[in-house]
C-alpha cells in the first residue's frame, strides 16, 4: 500500500542545551515521509524554494519517497529558528519565515489521487480540505493540527474533521480543541465531530489512543515513550511518530485494534530514534532491524503477567 503526505518541507536552525544545528533539513512532511518510508511507499506534496539543496532532494529519493508533488518555486524555502531549554517538551520560536510556503496551494498529481492512505500535515484546515477534494475516496485519512488553527480557524477545522478518520495531536491541543481538561471527555467530544480514532501525543510521557469499539464503549490504549539516556533534539518527534504510526498502518493495510496498538508502538519507536540526533541525522541512517529490535524492547518493557488472587 502507499500513503500521501501533504505538509511543510523546511530549513531549521535549532539550539538545545546539548548543541546547535544551523540551517538543517526540517518540516512536518519531511520527518513524516522519512519515518513512514521504512514501512510503505510515500508520495510527498510540498513546496520548496530554489535555494533547496540537491543533497536534500537526494535524501528523499534514497528513501524511495516519490517527489512528483514536490514543487520548486522562485524564492526561499520555509525557515524556522527555535531553541529549547532543559524542558525539551517546550520549543521557543525565535524566527519564522514562511517564504514560498506562504502561498502554498497543494496540487495533487494524478498518480497520487487514488492513494488509499492520506496524512494531512499541520497546515491551514482549508488547504487540508482542498487536498481531500482532489482525492478519489481514500480508505483512511489522518490529520494533524495546532493551537494556531484551533484558536483562529475553529469552524474551518471542524469542517475538515468531518472528513477525517484519525486525529493526531498533543495533549494540550486536545484539551484546547474540545475545551475539556479531561482527555477522556475530550475524546468523546471530538468523536462527535467526525474522527473515530484520537491519538494524543504526550512527549516524554508517551502516547494515548482512544477509539470506540463495536459495542459503543470507549477503548483506551497507552504506551510510554522509549526511555533514552541522550536526547539531543526533539524537533520533528511528533511528525516522526505520525510517520511511524501511519506508515505501519499503510504498509500492513490493517486498522483492527491489534494493528492500531502495534502502530502506536512503531510510532513511539520512530520518535525515539528521531530525538537522538539533530534534524534527520538518526532517521536517515536507520535499518529496519534496529526498528524492530526497539519495538520488541518497548513490548517487553510494558508486558506484565495476569494476576491470580490465589497467588497471595
Amino acid at each position: 500500500m502507499s500513503i500521501l503526505v501533504v505538509g511543510s518541507v523546511a530549513y531549521d536552525s535549532i539550539k538545545t542545551p546539548f548543541g546547535a544545528a544551523e540551517r538543517v533539513l526540517g518540516g512536518s512532511a519531511t520527518y513524516f515521509s522519512v519515518a513512514a518510508s521504512y514501512f510503505t511507499r510515500v508520495g510527498l506534496v510540498a513546496c520548496v524554494g530554489n535555494d533547496f539543496d540537491a543533497a536534500d532532494v537526494e535524501l528523499f529519493r534514497s528513501h524511495g519517497i516519490d517527489l512528483k508533488g514536490l514543487e520548486t518555486h522562485s524564492g526561499k524555502t520555509f525557515f524556522w529558528q527555535g531553541e529549547y531549554g532543559y524542558d525539551l517538551n517546550d520549543a521557543r520560536t525565535l524566527n519564522t519565515q514562511l517564504n514560498v510556503f506562504a502561498d502554498f496551494s497543494p496540487r495533487i498529481p494524478a498518480a497520487y489521487q487514488r492513494m488509499p492512505y492520506v496524512f494531512l500535515g499541520n497546515i491551514d484546515p482549508g488547504l487540508q480540505r482542498q487536498v481531500l477534494s482532489q482525492m478519489e475516496r481514500p480508505e483512511l485519512v489522518a490529520c494533524d493540527t495546532m493551537n494556531y488553527w484551533i484558536e483562529g480557524h475553529f469552524s474551518s477545522l471542524q469542517e475538515t474533521l468531518k472528513q477525517v478518520d484519525i486525529l493526531i495531536v498533543n495533549d494540550a491541543e486536545t484539551r484546547q480543541l474540545a475545551q475539556e481538561p479531561n482527555l477522556v471527555k475530550a475524546a468523546r467530544k471530538i468523536f462527535t465531530w467526525g474522527p473515530r480514532i484520537l491519538v494524543v501525543k504526550r512527549g516524554e510521557y508517551g502516547v494515548m489512543m482512544f477509539h470506540t469499539n463495536p459495542a459503543g464503549a470507549l477503548d483506551v490504549f497507552a504506551a510510554p515513550a522509549y526511555p533514552l539516556e541522550d536526547v539531543f533534539d526533539p524537533t520533528g518527534a511528533g511528525d516522526s511518530f505520525a510517520g511511524g504510526f501511519m506508515g505501519f498502518i499503510a504498509g500492513s493495510g490493517r486498522t483492527d485494534p491489534e494493528a492500531l496498538r502495534q502502530a502506536i508502538i512503531f510510532g513511539s519507536v520512530m520518535a525515539s530514534f528521531n530525538v537522538e540526533k539533530f534534524s534527520l541525522g538518526r532517521l536517515r541512517e536507520l535499518t529496519f532491524t534496529e526498528i524492530t529490535e526497539r519495538f520488541r524492547q518497548l513490548q517487553e518493557m510494558t508486558r506484565f503477567e495476569d494476576f491470580h488472587p490465589n497467588a497471595i
